[in-house]
């Protein structure tokens, strides 16, 4: 049986191009079951003619039928609805509930999942609509326009002028690196699983700020390395903390968010990191810094690697935080041998990262459209930083240090609210929060809570909020 060209809907008037309202009106009639398997389509030029449109419309429209496995295409006879069209909803994503690591990567699945929270107050970044997305369409138009291809390899340690440019702005922040010592990477991500593959070995002991970021954990346990906790301060680690545990564990490497740490938003003061070197140094003992959230230091904190440089020093950022979690650019910086191991790792491990994606970064960087974009989301940070710190404290909520950048806020929660049960409750009203377990080991982790300022913009998040604290 041939399906009728006149049982096709069609508004010229409709703002979906020809091509999308014919896809979706044959979706419908096939996922509601009204075009039956096996049922032959209009030909190509029957339902052109019906429709006034051109037989190329038509023909792209069953293209990306045949492409969405909905209908078949038969030479010499004709175009049909699959046997088995692929209508039925199917499970996008699997239960990952008893994976190995299914407690490290818990917050990360939900702060990804595109539709199960309205509301992300436990998000690690900022709403995409704050994000530069007209700045980056634009750069999309005008890299499609270079003559240059984008169907190469880049660079081995990345795009030359891009690396250029990361130099020049490291200097701002006093930290002294030629463009050979950086090292791109596909993200902030990659570049610490590089850095662990090229320092750690599987049983060695690996020292980590408590509370501090969930993903190092992670990423240590991957590589089979042993993490040790330090508990950090707001100037830093505790420094009698982490002497006893460079003398007890024998330590190979210190990861630490130097600057704007997360979770609790405070920056290692100068003093303390100065100590924090020297007892390294004694040990022989690498650093990791983490300074991916550089762009929202507006206080002049102080950088490890600006105070001793790279002889045990890494150096970790991103562009990822103030510009875009779709196109991702992170990069490495260390002296020559360490960043030729991390090359070759790089190398071998993924091959170079898209010179693409680097090219529109290093445009975005020297246009003077991103000095203006971070500009604008600091003091949009700064509109709501302080009225939400009061409407935390309204709700018998805590804040041991209240930062004057970034967007996050560490929170002790009222006398006997646990933040895992919270969590499950804010669940139930459409909102996603960061259990301070995540973050920390310590017996109080449970006391807190990681809130991103950023997310509490929408009354109803806080009427969400009220209603889970009476719940627990």
């Amino acid at each position: 049986m041939t399906i009728s060209a006149a049982d096709w809907a069609f508004d010229k008037a409709d703002s979906q191009s020809f091509v999308e309202q014919l896809v979706r009106h044959a979706t419908q009639a096939i996922g509601e079951g009204r075009w039956k398997p096996g049922e032959k389509l209009p030909s190509i030029r029957a339902l052109a003619e019906q429709l006034e449109v051109s037989r190329f419309t038509v023909a792209d429209a069953y293209e990306r039928l045949v492409a969405a496995g909905l209908v078949v295409s038969r030479q010499g006879s004709g175009v049909y609805v699959a046997r088995s069209p692929q209508t039925r909803r199917l499970a996008l994503e699997v239960d990952a509930s008893g994976s190995a690591m299914a407690q490290e990567v818990a917050l990360l699945r939900q702060v990804m999942d595109t539709e199960r929270f309205r509301f992300k107050p436990g998000s690690g970044c900022l709403p995409g609509g704050w994000l530069g997305d007209e700045d980056i369409r634009s750069a999309l138009r005008e890299l499609a326009r270079q003559p240059a291809p984008l169907t190469e390899y880049g660079t081995a340690q990345g795009h030359p002028a891009l690396r250029r440019q990361l130099g020049l702005r490291l200097e701002q922040i006093d930290i002294q690196a030629d463009p050979a010592q950086i090292l791109m990477t596909a993200s902030a991500s990659h570049g610490l699983d590089l850095a662990l593959r090229t320092l750690v070995r599987p049983g060695d002991r690996v020292l980590v700020d408590d509370p501090g970021f969930y993903n190092f954990l992670a990423a240590l346990r991957l590589v089979g390395a042993v993490p040790v906790a330090v508990p950090r301060e707001l100037e830093g680690p505790d420094l009698a903390a982490l002497k006893l545990a460079l003398e007890q564990h024998k330590p190979v490497l210190y990861i630490t968010n130097s600057v704007l740490s997360n979770p609790i938003g405070a920056s290692v003061s100068r003093n303390r990191a100065h100590k924090v070197l020297s007892l390294l140094a004694g040990h022989q003992c690498w650093l990791l810094e983490d300074d991916i959230y550089a762009d929202f230091d507006t206080q002049r904190a102080s950088r490890y690697a600006s105070l001793a440089g790279f002889e045990r020093v890494l150096y970790l950022g991103s562009l990822s935080k103030t510009l875009s979690a779709d196109f991702r650019v992170g990069f490495l910086v260390g002296n020559p041998a360490v960043i030729a191991e991390l090359t070759d790792i790089k190398l071998i491990t993924g091959m170079s990262t898209p010179p693409s994606t680097e090219t529109l970064m290093y445009r975005l960087l020297t246009g003077g459209r991103y000095r203006r974009h971070v500009e604008q989301l600091r003091r949009r940070l700064d509109e709501v930083r302080h009225p939400v710190f009061e409407r935390l404290e309204s709700l018998g909520c805590r804040l041991a240090h209240k930062p004057a950048s970034g967007f996050f806020c560490w929170v002790r929660l009222p006398a006997g609210i646990g933040a895992a049960r919270l969590s499950r409750r804010a669940a139930e009203q459409d909102i996603l929060l960061a259990p301070g377990r995540h973050f920390s080991s310590q017996d109080n982790g449970d006391d807190f809570m990681r809130i991103n300022i950023a997310h509490c913009q929408h009354e109803a998040v806080w009427r969400g909020l009220e209603l889970a604290l009476a719940g627990c």
